[in-house]
């Protein structure tokens, strides 16, 4: 059931919150198609539409394949657009993300992560966003409700600054994030709209004044200049996060960055971590410090485009990190966030041991002795200098 205008402090699952966002946003148009564990966010946000607490063009389509054509058709025409999906429902998506991408259309998509068949599964990992994350998207990931929530409105504002124009996802786990209730705290219609702003079309398709063309054939001739400048935006949108999240901070108490830290300066062995087992992972280093074990942690919450540098400058200090990743990229060399940490640590003179763990696929439980089980291995890796295992899957 859609929740009534509220603001202040509250209890809500992460699929309401995000609904109730979308309702404050008040798009111009969404299209979707409801799959486990993100229906309710398009049931509740429909809620809304039939009330007539937006103004929304819902549009019903026969699939996840129809429902992000449907979006990119809209916000070419020059509408703000906003969708959701989970799994096989973004995996369906995969041809026209690209298009999306390609066709430098401002649409942010809500993704609540799920595992990706086979075998069919519908709980939490990160299969189905990672396989999309060279499609040209910038990618958020959030460990709580209330960033999830919060990650939606910087969201709209980082896909539309002039400087970047690329389509957002906002990722948070399935079931763990999207249907446990957490406390949060809202921000009033009135804010959202001060802070998102009014929607500025570029280039659309039903200025007859202006007539442009879209999904015109490209060959050898333009296909990469048109690749180099997305490329560039996609880079850009590095900054624009920064800015973003600092203004957030300052309007409303809660500051975001690229990534999260706990108790990293001084740490001698550290965990990255992406989404809610990051709260689990600082149980266990609270832990762990009262043993006297040197322990930390880090969060990325912007993944694409990947802060190389930044996060490569905050891990250079320890001696041994595990990247745990929650889907498995099937190299036989370990998980997408473990390839991506290593190699933005390679340029490094005296580079930290790094190993790769995968954990929690198809929502299989990630508990505090597992988190503590791992940096037990750190610690051996940073007595002996010796890695035994590179990469290895737990909580089997």
């Amino acid at each position: 059931m859609a929740i009534t205008a509220i603001k202040g402090k509250t209890a809500l699952t992460g699929n309401s919150a995000i609904a109730y966002g979308m309702k404050q946003i008040n798009p111009d148009v969404c299209a979707a198609y409801p799959i486990t564990p993100s229906t309710q966010i398009a049931e509740e946000f429909s809620s809304y539409v039939a009330d007539g607490a937006v103004q929304t063009e819902y549009v019903t389509v026969e699939s996840e394949h129809s429902a992000m054509s449907a979006c990119i058709g809209a916000s070419a025409a020059g509408a703000r657009v906003m969708t959701a999906t989970s799994s096989q429902g973004l995996a369906l998506m995969w041809e026209m993300l690209y298009v999306a991408s390609g066709m430098r259309l401002p649409i942010v998509m809500t993704n609540v992560n799920r595992a990706l068949s086979a075998p069919i599964n519908i709980h939490c990992d990160h299969s189905d966003s990672m396989g999309a994350r060279d499609a040209g998207w910038i990618q958020l990931y959030s460990e709580t409700v209330q960033e999830g929530y919060d990650n939606l409105f910087q969201a709209m504002r980082i896909a539309e600054d002039l400087r970047v124009r690329i389509p957002a996802m906002v990722c948070f786990d399935g079931f763990i994030t999207s249907h446990a209730i957490e406390n949060i705290e809202l921000l009033s219609d009135e804010e959202v709209q001060g802070f998102v702003g009014e929607f500025k079309a570029v280039n659309p398709l039903l200025d007859v004044e202006r007539p442009v063309t879209y999904g015109a054939l490209s060959l050898q001739d333009t296909y990469m200049e048109f690749k180099y400048q997305q490329s560039q935006a996609i880079s850009r949108a590095k900054e624009v996060v920064i800015e973003v999240g600092k203004e957030f901070g300052k309007r409303f108490g809660r500051e975001y960055g690229l990534f999260e830290t706990y108790k990293l300066d001084d740490a001698d062995v550290a965990v990255v971590i992406l989404n809610s087992a990051a709260g689990t992972t600082k149980v266990a280093i609270d832990e762990l410090r009262g043993k006297g074990i040197k322990a930390g942690l880090l969060r990325p919450r912007l993944y694409r485009p990947f802060p190389a540098v930044e996060l490569s400058n905050a891990l250079k200090h320890v001696k041994a990190i595990a990247c745990l990743d929650r889907a498995d990229s099937m190299s036989g060399f370990g998980g997408p966030l473990f390839n991506d940490i290593r190699s933005a640590m390679y340029e490094l003179e005296a580079r930290p041991k790094i190993i790769s763990r995968i954990y929690g696929l198809g929502g299989r439980d990630y508990k505090v002795r597992d988190a503590i089980a791992v940096f037990d291995e750190l610690e051996n890796v940073k007595k002996t200098g010796v890695v035994d295992e590179l990469m290895k899957y737990i909580t089997i």
